[in-house]
């Protein structure tokens, strides 16, 4: 009995030291056991989290033995997947180079259009606009501006560049443009006089042109800027047709304006022309 009641005595001193320091750490026991339960359940939480990520680990490595062997597969029935892919890389960086130049094709279009329908106003004087070796070129009649073998303009050729000047110097954007002066003879020789052969003929029949154009107003001129005009011979170098007939001969003796194209617009302009 007496050891009996020392037994209850110690259980009944652990249960109040329980207490007391359970008390002692401000919980109370129903406290602490929610908190044991809370300990328990993350536990189990992260054993679980960690249980899912070994089963995507080891899914992902069927998953990359799966492609090694469909690649494998493929590439003993002649179809190499890397090769294919590269391929379809260099396609795609294609298409995107193609669509770049398409965008910057379109707007040199635009540019082209505005630009020949600023014109427009010669082809009323019966001048031609066309474009030659990727350059826009009004076409001047030669023996309209000159007689045979001269280089001073005629009365009616002088009206003509006027009008011309006039257009130009009428629009903002013509007027800043880069022009030349082309001159071009037939093939037959020049028979002596002082310009000895056709290329001084042609030569000197653009200079003419030049001057007239860049003469300023006041003094009877076309009154456009010399800065944006020069002016070459090119003799019987560059016909437009042929020069055995009369026909072919007439159309090669002209003269030219051309439009000297801007760096963004160096691109193939004979594509543009078609009607």
């Amino acid at each position: 009995m007496r050891a009996l009641g020392l037994f209850t005595s110690r259980r009944g001193a652990i249960a109040l030291a329980i207490a007391l320091g359970t008390a002692g750490c401000g919980y109370s026991q129903e406290e602490w056991d929610q908190k044991v339960r809370e300990n328990e359940s993350l536990r189990n939480q992260l054993a679980a989290q960690r249980q899912a990520q070994k089963k995507c680990e080891a899914d992902y490595s069927d998953g990359l033995h799966e492609v090694d062997e469909l690649k494998r597969r493929l590439k003993e029935r002649g179809i190499d997947l890397d090769t294919v892919n590269a391929n379809l890389a260099q396609t795609n960086k294609a298409l995107e180079e193609y669509q770049r130049r398409a965008t910057q094709l379109d707007e040199i279009r635009k540019r082209f259009e505005l630009l020949r329908s600023k014109l427009q106003k010669l082809t009323q004087l019966g001048l031609k606009v066309d474009v030659r070796d990727n350059r826009m070129v009004i076409n001047l009649p030669g023996d309209v501006l000159f007689d045979s073998g001269r280089e001073k303009l005629k009365p009616g050729g002088e009206s003509i560049l006027k009008q011309v000047a006039d257009v130009i110097r009428g629009d903002s954007d013509l007027s800043k443009r880069q022009f030349q002066v082309a001159g071009h003879t037939d093939a037959k020789p020049l028979q002596g006089g002082a310009f000895k052969d056709n290329w001084g003929l042609s030569a000197m029949r653009a200079r003419s042109v030049l001057i007239l154009l860049t003469t300023p107003a006041a003094q009877n001129g076309g009154g456009l800027d010399p800065r944006n005009w020069s002016a070459a011979g090119y003799s019987d170098t560059d016909p437009v047709a042929t020069n055995d007939s009369e026909e072919g001969r007439q159309k090669n003796r002209r003269v030219e304006l051309v439009i000297q194209p801007n760096v963004e617009e160096m691109l193939n302009l004979n594509s543009l022309a078609q009607p």
